[in-house]
């Protein structure tokens, strides 16, 4: 049960930003068998005054554009898998809606089982 948070600059259309959250989607079922329908998933926008892409840390040079995503999931992949998990996303966001490779910034966050609630006060995976 991924949680997906993407946070961009403000501007971009309402396609833009449900291709986004669907291609991220996609990308988490293909690579981490995430179940079908499993669509948790916020988009944030943030004015420039709230935003900083870190220029070109780490050799990658980063538009205006860029796109963060951090996904908070069951602990457990593989490195292999977070791997392709990364690349697929940027794969497909490249495809549509066509963001860089280079403004495609992603995070897991990994916790246990335990710490999710799906609704009702009830820890469904406890």
């Amino acid at each position: 049960m991924p949680f997906t948070q993407i946070t961009l600059k403000k501007g971009k259309s309402v396609e833009y930003r449900a291709a986004l959250m669907e291609q991220v989607y996609l990308a988490m079922r293909e690579t981490i068998a995430i179940p079908e329908n499993d669509r948790f998933a916020t988009i944030t926008e943030l004015d420039d005054g709230n935003f900083n892409n870190s220029g070109d840390y780490a050799g990658i040079q980063r538009s205006d554009d860029v796109v963060f995503i951090q996904i908070t999931l069951n602990a457990g992949r593989t490195v292999d898998k977070k791997k392709a998990l990364y690349a697929e996303i940027a794969k497909k966001l490249a495809a549509n809606p066509g963001v860089r490779p280079e403004d495609v910034v992603i995070s897991l966050v990994e916790v246990a089982v335990e710490d999710w609630s799906l609704g009702n006060g009830i820890a469904q995976y406890a």
